[in-house]
């Protein structure tokens, strides 16, 4: 071998061993996926992981693309993603990397601390359209959801709502971040985000799928499965791309990494 060959091997060695991971989609996902990331890196030298959001259906369809590694997804992958997937010669792999449970939250001034499924069905279905109709002030509801592509807002629909259509005039909004600033800025407001989301300037609510027994979401009573409105997380990666993604994807899986997921405000898998 003469020595440009040999430097071009070289080139060619650190080139690869540069390559970042790109891991898009959900907004759900995003802080955990940061976090193991940089921890990652961190014992790492030579990885780059490079982690953005945007939701879960904009993470499949670049994954579908070719312009992201891993997709990042807070539902299963739609019968239609499948279609296009198999159309295209692709295969995936779905790994669940952690649990979140999902709090419905309300203005820190709102009185109401507790509704049933059935309420919340009938509030984002605009059949329940003030506040005094569930124990609370003569104030109108100003429901927030996410937009059509959120993996949030179609876990919503189909465990809350048993698959019904939102309310026609619900505000959709296009990020989790959006979501508690509006809640936290309209009194009559009311939406559902992810539990590590939750801070001091939303208030979430206990929620009853029984009518009986009411459950604050807490990492806690997520774990233990009483809190009602629980969903698997997941990661989507292309087969013929998994020996590059499996090194990090062991590392969300193992005991650290799903030690940093449980410090983060999610339910680990292990």
């Amino acid at each position: 071998m003469n020595k440009a060959t040999a430097f071009l091997l070289i080139l060619l060695l650190c080139t690869a061993s540069l390559h970042a991971q790109r891991i898009k989609g959900s907004d759900t996902v995003l802080p955990i996926s940061q976090e193991t990331a940089e921890s990652y890196m961190n014992k790492k030298a030579s990885a780059r992981v490079t982690v953005t959001g945007g939701g879960t259906g904009v993470g499949i369809a670049a994954l579908m693309d070719g312009t992201c590694d891993i997709a990042m997804a807070s539902r299963s992958i739609k019968f239609g993603e499948k279609m296009k997937l198999k159309k295209n010669k692709q295969e995936v792999t779905e790994v669940i990397i952690a649990y979140d449970a999902l709090a419905v939250i309300v203005n820190p001034t709102n009185p109401v601390r507790k509704l049933t499924r059935k309420q919340l069905e009938n509030i984002f279905r605009g059949k329940i359209t003030n506040w005094k109709q569930v124990g609370g002030k003569d104030m109108k509801i100003v429901v927030y959801s996410r937009e059509t592509s959120s993996g949030t807002y179609e876990f919503f629909k189909e465990s809350v709502l048993k698959n019904k259509n939102y309310m026609s005039a619900s505000l959709s909004l296009p990020a989790t971040g959006s979501v508690i600033q509006s809640v936290s800025q309209t009194q009559g407001a009311i939406g559902y985000v992810g539990l590590a989301y939750v801070n001091k300037d939303i208030k979430p609510i206990a929620v009853s799928y029984d009518g009986k027994t009411f459950v604050t979401p807490t990492v806690s009573n997520a774990s233990k499965r009483l809190y009602p409105i629980v969903r698997p997380l997941f990661y989507y990666y292309n087969n013929k791309n998994k020996q590059e993604v499996t090194p990090f994807i062991e590392y969300v899986l193992s005991r650290e990494g799903q030690n940093i997921i449980k410090k983060s405000g999610y339910v680990p898998v292990k």
